[in-house]
């Protein structure tokens, strides 16, 4: 159980990325680049792969350059910064390319690195965490942004740190298995980039780490890893919020405030480098003219545009599409979901120590979908450290695990994760003011949806809530 023992920790931790932040203002960042405002990447010839890149290996690198980082865009990131254009893989075996940010810190450890994989839940080119990333970039996606305080946790630790455009070319969220190679790809491209780094391995050591959305790639790379890049030095997996089983997902949020996440979701299954060849003909034939609109705007917004445009409503209404409930049943889409369920295939089983953790109240992903990969990948003879917060709901559990984050990559780097599945819970009681501080944001999820529920039938609180969307976009 959590107790005040673990306040100095918390607090330590947020006194570092306070400094960092006073750092970055007080000096230029490491190398800075100055090249203009970054360009939109499907304007920016450098996301283009060169001809012929089809005959090189995954994890190639194709292109790399340097550039300036930035913390919100404006504050400059006091460290080094790469980005690598790297070959890839798409779900029907072919070529892709996408890009990797790489972060060095000044006194670097050279023989490690972390994959961090940002939550950026979207659909849409402007929201690729290499373009936010970059100093003087519009902050279109601010997961990405505020996920960049932990990213400077893990570089005031002294690790090289790696985030990948995981989503690929196309921006594609929710595939699992696209995603996962494409991290996996991006932990080969900075292994070949060892030199610039200063890693004096050619084999580095890794751990892989991501939240919710950033968890669908991580827990994938975890699960292909043993088949598809046998030869990279993993030590270790964490992920947390994971949204392991999408149909889960779907009716846990369908018709909720989170429901914008489903349109990008279905945008992404529909990319050409995951499903479209197989979802197209069906989801042009069932799709209104609302329903249409609906997929055109989760392919052009960021995940906060999704969930303010697509709130309170519901991906199984006939104003949607005319399927109706009648959706699941349909064997294509049943196909596509049953393959991004996570740890339902004993062959694709993490064989490096894995934490997941996960919150009881998490309003966003069922606990049950933690619970339920847990125990299959225990039962195929997987490593699983479990914590559940007993406390807290999906945004304030990924700061709050952090710690336990931090403290697990640490063991995995140092080869003293355990081995075999345990299961822990923290904040247990409402008494610890942790638990009681974090229990609000259940509280205050469930009151938004009360308004927004009650604004559907009161004039006055709609128009308050129409205000308040308008301002917020």
């Amino acid at each position: 159980m959590a107790s005040l023992r673990v306040l100095p920790m918390r607090l330590s931790i947020m006194t570092m990325l306070v400094l960092m932040l006073t750092m970055a203002l007080a000096r230029p960042a490491t190398g800075a680049v100055t090249r203009g405002l970054p360009k939109n990447p499907e304007h920016d010839p450098f996301y283009q792969p060169p001809a012929g890149f089809e005959s090189q290996a995954p994890g190639s690198i194709l292109r790399q350059r340097k550039v300036g980082a930035a913390i919100f865009g404006l504050i400059p990131d006091p460290v080094e910064a790469h980005q690598l254009l790297y070959r890839t893989t798409a779900i029907n075996g072919s070529a892709i390319a996408t890009v990797t940010t790489v972060f060095k810190p000044k006194s670097p450890k050279k023989d490690r690195f972390i994959s961090f994989h940002t939550a950026y839940d979207s659909s849409a080119a402007i929201c690729n965490p290499s373009y936010n990333y970059q100093l003087g970039a519009p902050q279109t996606d601010l997961i990405s942004s505020v996920e960049m305080f932990i990213i400077q946790a893990y570089l005031l630790l002294g690790y090289v740190v790696a985030s990948p455009d995981y989503e690929g070319p196309d921006v594609a969220f929710s595939p699992g298995h696209l995603e996962g190679m494409g991290v996996l790809d991006s932990m080969r491209a900075v292994s070949n980039f060892k030199d610039t780094l200063g890693l004096t391995s050619g084999k580095p050591m890794i751990v892989g780490t991501g939240y919710s959305g950033g968890a669908i790639a991580t827990g994938w790379a975890a699960s292909l890893q043993p088949a598809y890049a046998p030869e990279l030095d993993i030590r270790g997996w964490v992920q947390g919020g994971t949204p392991a089983n999408l149909t889960g997902t779907l009716l846990f949020i369908d018709n909720t405030a989170f429901s914008g996440f489903i349109p990008a979701a279905v945008a992404g299954l529909n990319k050409p480098s995951t499903y479209a060849a197989q979802l197209s003909p069906l989801i042009n034939r069932i799709l209104t003219p609302k329903g249409r609109k609906t997929l055109e705007f989760a392919n052009s917004h960021c995940a906060v545009g999704d969930l303010l445009g697509f709130a309170e409503q519901s991906l199984f209404s006939k104003d949607i599409q005319t399927l109706g409930w009648d959706l699941l049943n349909n064997p294509t889409i049943r196909s596509v979901l049953s393959q991004n369920t996570m740890g339902v295939n004993k062959k694709e089983t993490p064989t490096a120590p894995v934490f997941v953790y996960h919150a009881t109240q998490d309003e966003i992903i069922p606990y049950s979908n933690a619970t339920t990969l847990v125990t299959s990948w225990c039962h195929n003879g997987a490593d699983v450290k479990f914590t559940t917060y007993g406390n807290g709901g999906h945004a304030t559990t990924e700061v709050i695990a952090l710690p336990d984050a931090i403290k697990f990559v640490e063991a995995a780097f140092n080869g003293t994760a355990a081995h075999g599945c345990s299961q822990n819970t923290e904040l247990k009681s409402t008494l610890n003011p942790v638990a009681l501080g974090v229990e609000l944001e259940p509280v205050l999820t469930k009151l938004l949806e009360a308004l927004a529920s009650a604004g559907k039938q009161d004039a006055n609180i709609k128009k308050n809530i129409d205000v308040l969307k308008t301002h917020v976009s």
